[in-house]
């Protein structure tokens, strides 16, 4: 028979009191007696007795569900439920998970005595970084007066469930097809799992050092910023909310042609919501990855480009071409040809000349269009003479052609 027992309780926040209202109509039998009584009972509240949620806090009544993210926090007491005081007490609580076991003793200091009806209490805390199966070991040593070690453990037994469901989606900017370095963005859809809702303080993207980011989740009111989720940011249980990220490469990242390419790290997101009373949760996922798109060894973009031109009237684009190649210099030929709307201006087929590794060069070239409405740029080939190696770049952007007598807006 054990001298000390231990009590183990978990730590958390109230809830407010729920009760079932009685009542009925004045015509039946017990007249008003139930609604005088209900507004007689201290929980209700007044002029709402009706209600069901009261406006007084009741404690936990049961161990509750625990969330990755969030803190598990227990109180932990030794009570001497002897006529004798034992000596040498040590407590220690350890946090078995499926991968480590922790130690939770705020100190592992040996107590001298403890007297009877005495106590030894401890709170212990800890962030909740895993799912699955979690075990609180209590463990207690102590001496009795006649010299006899005594030692004992209790273990509770709880999950970790997971709060979130988080899918993250990556959609290149359309400004420019064939490139690897423009504008990416980042949807990510977060649902909310659990059986209550949340408040959800912030959702952020902390982006990798080869990016800037910026928030697409607000809109400019007044010059004030305002949350396009609207004031109250509810998550109801199993309702889902989409937020959106641009990522755009850093310049010194942005000039390097090669350097951006297969796979890259985007950043990762953090997570930090509230539920019951203010209860705390965060979580950061791992760093999120995306496949750059194939791009080849040639990079042809677009710098300028008229939004509107006249119809069968000549205009000008400037675009940049990147050897992507960090070893090989390419001696490119630019060939133009024509389209059923589009016609190049200028001679086919000439030398570019000599394009060193990762560097760039920019051509102006002229071209009309003999065909209203919204058309699209394609045509341009370009042909590296040592690997003998055509790179064909077509739907490269779109213009609108209006006709020649409407005023053309600079």
């Amino acid at each position: 028979m054990h001298i000390l027992i231990s009590k183990v309780m978990r730590l958390t926040k109230p809830t407010l009191f729920t009760n079932i209202p009685v009542t009925c109509e004045g015509r039946d039998l017990p007249g008003d007696l139930f609604n005088n009584l209900m507004k007689e009972d201290p929980s209700t509240v007044k002029g709402a007795e009706i209600l069901m949620l009261g406006e007084m806090l009741t404690l936990p009544q049961n161990f509750g569900n625990i969330f990755l993210g969030e803190t598990f926090s227990s109180y932990i007491s030794v009570h001497n439920d002897s006529n004798q005081t034992v000596k040498d007490i040590q407590v220690k609580a350890d946090l078995q998970t499926s991968s480590q076991r922790l130690n939770l003793s705020a100190s592992s200091a040996v107590v001298s005595e403890l007297k009877q009806d005495s106590c030894i209490d401890d709170v212990i805390h800890h962030e909740v970084k895993e799912i699955g199966t979690h075990i609180l070991v209590c463990a207690v040593s102590y001496t009795t007066q006649s010299g006899e070690k005594m030692y004992f453990r209790k273990f509770f037994k709880f999950q970790v469930l997971k709060p979130l469901d988080v899918k993250t989606k990556f959609y290149n900017a359309e400004s420019d097809l064939s490139s690897v370095t423009d504008e990416v963005f980042l949807e990510a859809q977060i649902q909310n799992i659990t059986t209550s809702p949340m408040f959800m303080e912030k959702v952020s993207l902390e982006p990798s050092m080869m990016y800037n980011v910026s928030e697409l989740n607000s809109v400019v009111h007044n010059g004030e910023g305002l949350s396009t989720f609207g004031l109250k940011t509810y998550l109801q249980p199993l309702d889902t909310r989409q937020y959106l990220y641009c990522l755009k490469p850093k310049p010194e990242f942005a000039e390097k042609a090669g350097v951006i390419k297969g796979v890259t790290v985007i950043g990762k997101l953090d997570i930090v919501w509230k539920t019951n009373l203010g209860e705390r949760g965060r979580l950061q996922t791992s760093q999120l990855q995306r496949m750059a798109p194939g791009y080849g060894d040639v990079r042809l973009s677009l710098e300028t480009i008229p939004d509107t031109v006249s119809l069968e009237e000549p205009f000008e684009i400037t675009c940049k071409i990147t050897n992507c190649s960090s070893e090989r210099t390419m001696d490119l030929i630019l060939e133009m040809c024509n389209t059923n709307s589009i016609h190049w201006c200028g001679v086919s087929g000439r030398e570019l000349g000599k394009l060193h590794p990762s560097s760039s060069m920019f051509l102006t070239l002229t071209l009309l269009s003999s065909v209203q409405g919204l058309q699209s740029v394609s045509g341009l080939r370009l042909t590296d003479t040592f690997l003998k190696r055509t790179y064909e770049y077509d739907d490269i952007a779109q213009v609108c052609v209006v006709s020649s007598t409407i005023q053309v807006e600079s």
